[in-house]
């Protein structure tokens, strides 16, 4: 397992940006396929996209294709999530994943991810 730190969420107007950010101190993640997921009150838990280990091929849930885009850092062990025309729908707590992966392998299930930031709250309201 990975520990991973997310950060850069916050409360933005309808149409905003945030960029979030996940981070492995300590480990290179160079070898891991990652995923961002996301749980509104009452909700399940629901993958927004993921990205292969070498950060070439990614995948994106129909609710934010076109408007978020994940990257990978290998040389920083960094994740991004880059989140632009956001909508209240967006709301809710957005978690960072990991798993060790084969090459050019996309995990898009909760079940395929082992190591779990603690989350990060994004906030979409006027």
């Amino acid at each position: 397992q990975v520990q991973l730190v997310e950060s850069g969420g916050g409360l933005v107007q309808p149409g905003g940006s945030l960029r979030l950010s996940c981070v492995a101190p300590g480990r290179t993640l160079s070898l891991y396929g990652m995923g961002w997921f996301r749980q509104a009150p009452g909700k399940e838990r629901e993958s927004v996209g993921a990205i292969d280990r070498s950060g070439a091929s990614t995948f994106y849930a129909d609710s934010v294709k076109g408007r978020f885009t994940i990257s990978k850092d290998n040389a920083r062990n960094t994740v991004s999530l880059q989140m632009n025309s956001l909508k209240p729908e967006d709301t809710a707590v957005y978690y960072c994943a990991a798993r060790f992966a084969s090459r050019g392998s996309i995990y898009q299930k909760t079940s395929d991810y082992n190591s779990w930031g603690p989350g990060t709250q994004v906030t979409v309201s006027s």
